[in-house]
Parts: C-alpha cells; sequence; structure tokens
C-alpha cells in the first residue's frame, strides 16, 4: 500500500523549507530555497510579494520532480515568522512590500505613540513596544502616504495559504506577533486602531492553527499537490517546539534560528500587569499554536548577530562554519578572560552587531566565542525576568540551525537546565507535517 504523504512549508528569515513526510512522521524528503530578502541601508530589510510566490512555486515544483510519478501530497501546512505580513487591498492587490521582523523602520511611529498607547500597549497586546512587531511597519507605511482604508493584513503563512488557493483568514498564534490583537478578548485592540485610522477588517477572521482551509486549487500547482487540504500551522517558533509533542509545563523549548527564543507554555495567560513587567525586558505573553494554550516568548537576536559575524570572516558554507566551530571548542577556559572583547546586538531591540577588540592578536575563533558568551550573558537575564513570573524550568530541549554548532551548544548547557538537542534537521517544518496530517482526519472546512 502506497504510504499517505504531507507537507509542512517554512517561510524562515532565512530560508524557505518545504519537508514532506508520511502520516506517521516518517520523513520522505527535505527541499530548502533562500527567503528572498532584498537588503538596503542600516539594516533595512524587506521583500516584494512576486519575489516570494516565485519561490514557493520553485520549491514545490522542486519537491514534485523528486517524488515518484503520480504521488500525491494530500494535506499541506504553513507555518512561518509572525511579524511580517503584505497589506493587501479589496482587489487582492498587494500594495506594499514585506518589511522582516528585524527591520527597524516602524521604529519612530511607536516611539511617538501618545502616552496612553505606549503604557496601554504591552498590557493588551502581550508585546514590547518597538519595531518588532506588525503594528509598526503598517505605521510607517501610513506615515509613508499609503492609504490604509480597506486593506487587510496577511502574515506570510496566511498569505501563502491565500496564494494557493485557501479560505483569507489569520491565525491567533501570528495574530498574537501584529501588536493589534487584544490578548484578553482574541479581538483586535481597538485603541490602537483608532489611532492608526483603521477598522478591526485590518485582520481577516481569526481561526486556531490547523483549521481546514479548503483545497489547493491555483493554476500552477504542480500535479502532486493539486487539491491538497490546506491550513495555516501558525508562528514558526510555537510549531518547532510541538514537532516532538507537547513540551512539558516546566521545561524551556529553545529554538535557535536567526532569533533565539526560549518558549515556556501556560495554561492560563498572564494578567495584563504581569505582561506589562514581561515586556519590560522584551518577553512576549502571547497565544499558542494549540488552542486554549498560552506561551511566554523570550527573544534574543543571537541567531542574526552570528551570522553577522560569519560573514565578516567571509565563512558563508557550512564547511567553513564546522572549521571555526572547531577552533572555538579547541580554545582554553581562559581565553577571553582578559576582557579584550566587547560585543553588543543580541537584544531583541538591538541585532547591530558591535564588536570592541582591544588588544592584538585575537583569533576569529575567540571573536566569535566573545559572541556566543555575550548571547548567554542577555539569554540569563531574560531567565531570571521569567523566573520572577513563574516556576523555574528544569528541562531544556535545543532544536534549530544554530543547535548544530557545538560551541554553541556547549555554551547554553552552562545556563539552561538538563539540556537535550532536536536530532530533526527542521523542526519548524516538521511540525507543520503534523498540522497537515490531522487535516486527514478533521472534518471542520473554513
Amino acid at each position: 500500500m502506497t504510504a499517505r504523504l504531507v507537507a509542512g512549508l517554512d517561510l524562515g528569515s532565512t530560508g524557505v523549507k518545504m519537508l514532506v513526510a508520511e502520516v506517521d512522521g516518517t520523513e520522505v524528503l527535505i527541499e530548502s530555497r533562500p527567503t528572498p530578502w532584498r537588503n538596503g541601508p542600516a539594516g533595512t530589510t524587506d521583500m516584494d510579494a512576486p519575489a516570494l510566490e516565485a519561490v514557493v512555486v520553485d520549491l514545490m515544483t522542486a519537491v514534485a520532480r523528486r517524488l515518484p510519478d503520480d504521488t500525491r501530497i494530500e494535506a499541506v501546512a504553513v507555518s512561518g515568522m509572525g511579524e511580517t505580513g503584505f497589506l493587501v487591498d479589496t482587489a487582492g492587490t498587494v500594495v506594499a512590500p514585506a518589511f522582516a521582523w528585524f527591520d527597524p523602520r516602524g521604529a519612530a511611529e511607536m516611539a511617538a505613540l501618545p502616552d496612553h498607547l505606549r503604557r496601554d500597549f504591552p498590557a493588551h497586546t502581550g508585546l514590547p513596544v518597538g519595531a518588532q512587531v506588525s503594528a509598526a511597519k503598517i505605521a510607517h507605511l501610513r506615515t509613508e502616504g499609503l492609504d490604509l482604508t480597506g486593506l487587510r493584513w496577511f502574515t506570510l503563512p496566511e498569505f501563502v495559504v491565500r496564494m494557493l488557493g485557501g479560505a483569507e483568514v489569520g491565525e491567533y498564534s501570528l495574530a498574537s506577533r501584529t501588536g493589534l490583537l487584544d490578548q484578553d478578548t482574541g479581538r483586535p485592540w481597538t485603541a490602537l486602531l483608532d489611532h492608526l485610522g483603521i477598522t478591526d477588517d485590518i485582520l481577516p477572521p481569526l481561526v486556531d492553527a490547523g483549521t481546514d482551509l479548503g483545497a489547493a486549487d491555483t493554476a500552477w500547482l504542480p500535479t502532486a499537490f493539486a487539491g491538497a487540504r490546506l491550513t495555516v500551522a501558525g508562528h514558526d517558533h510555537l510549531v518547532s517546539a510541538e514537532a516532538g509533542g507537547a513540551i512539558p509545563d516546566d521545561g524551556y523549548h529553545v529554538s535557535m534560528g536567526t532569533a533565539e527564543v526560549l518558549l515556556r507554555v501556560l495554561d492560563e495567560p498572564p494578567t495584563p500587569q504581569a505582561r506589562a513587567r514581561l515586556a519590560e525586558h522584551l518577553i512576549n505573553a502571547v497565544r499558542h499554536v494549540v488552542p486554549g494554550k498560552h506561551v511566554l516568548v523570550a527573544g534574543v537576536k543571537t541567531g542574526l548577530i552570528m551570522r553577522r559575524t560569519l560573514q565578516m570572516f567571509d565563512i558563508s558554507d557550512r564547511e567553513g562554519r564546522d572549521r571555526l566551530d572547531e577552533r572555538v571548542c579547541a580554545l582554553p577556559p581562559d581565553a577571553l578572560a582578559d576582557g579584550g572583547i566587547d560585543v553588543t546586538g543580541a537584544r531583541n531591540d538591538d541585532g547591530v552587531l558591535s564588536v570592541t577588540v582591544r588588544t592584538d592578536g585575537v583569533s576569529s575563533a575567540e571573536i566569535f566565542a566573545a559572541v556566543v558568551e555575550h548571547g548567554n550573558d542577555e539569554i540569563v537575564r531574560l531567565i531570571a525576568a521569567l523566573d520572577r513570573e513563574i516556576a523555574p524550568a528544569r528541562s531544556t530541549v535545543l532544536t534549530g540551525g544554530w543547535s548544530g554548532m557545538r560551541c554553541v551548544r556547549d555554551a547554553r548547557a552552562r545556563i539552561l537546565p538538563e539540556v537535550t538537542v532536536s536530532t530533526r534537521s527542521q523542526d519548524t517544518a516538521y511540525g507543520a507535517t503534523r498540522f497537515a496530517a490531522r487535516l486527514l482526519t478533521a472534518d471542520s472546512v473554513v
């Protein structure tokens, strides 16, 4: 009997990945492409809709070619970064580029919010005030002259499901990243909408992750994907956390991509007062991809600054990274003891790598080790803030690309409890396949 196949699509900050698996979870193949960012001055980073569409078409076509003839993918679930998205008008036309979550545009607009909105923002949205949220990018586009009337916001996973022929919806964990959602009501936050001059129609109808959104029927689809059931799996870090089953309430799930995220799952939402306190430390308190569950998301931009450190050393391949990893691991324990290297940039409101070298003879291995240790320092601060609100975690699962470096794993094991490392190469894409597999027994369609 031929195995039934599903696919998980992960729209990540570094790459777009598709993983095909059997319904029982057996992995079949993985295909990836670079995320089609367009880099500009001063850290600005965005993409146009046609660039993303071209990558998705190319990726799905490549996957179909690798499958045996007459093979059919029965369901596709899409996950990805939460803050990045497109504004679409009533004719279905994308009217502006999608900004990367780490793009600095929107900071001025958030800083200029009226005092009462700045004060109330974390308690209502569960997010700190800053440029990272989608609302900041929307406000920036308004400043640049875009008329927001009648526009609707789709995060990247929601946009791609729509592109494949699925229903036009929003998903709660992704909507939680926009800064537009009130965590207590599950509805758009009216006070901020009023300030931006928009209505609650800016967000499409909201559904839970894993809701059946119809069949893939767009004209260009490879035959293998035609008619596949579609769903939005949700925010990538949260989907990754569910890849191996539900994480324990007293455990950390640490996803190490461009952003490094420490995740704790809660049965009840934190109070508005707790959300405000956590936001002071740039910790998010939002909705999980599991209906009824909530999460604390403590993030740092360690992956971003480690990537930029590798680029500074002209390292762009796995072989070069592995050689550097070996050299870092071979450093003596006191290699950084003289304080000759200072690093900043890992905070979630920063991301601008700054390295200060005060002595001669510093190697690339020592600089990278200092960057890794800077990440440790910032994570220790986040753990202290989390521990003031909930019981300390007792275990940790590391996932994501940077967990493949021994020097990074060893550093995190010094500050996180009982660390184990996921053996999967693509936890988010795999987690998305689990949402796709559930569609084959689901009986509700939007």
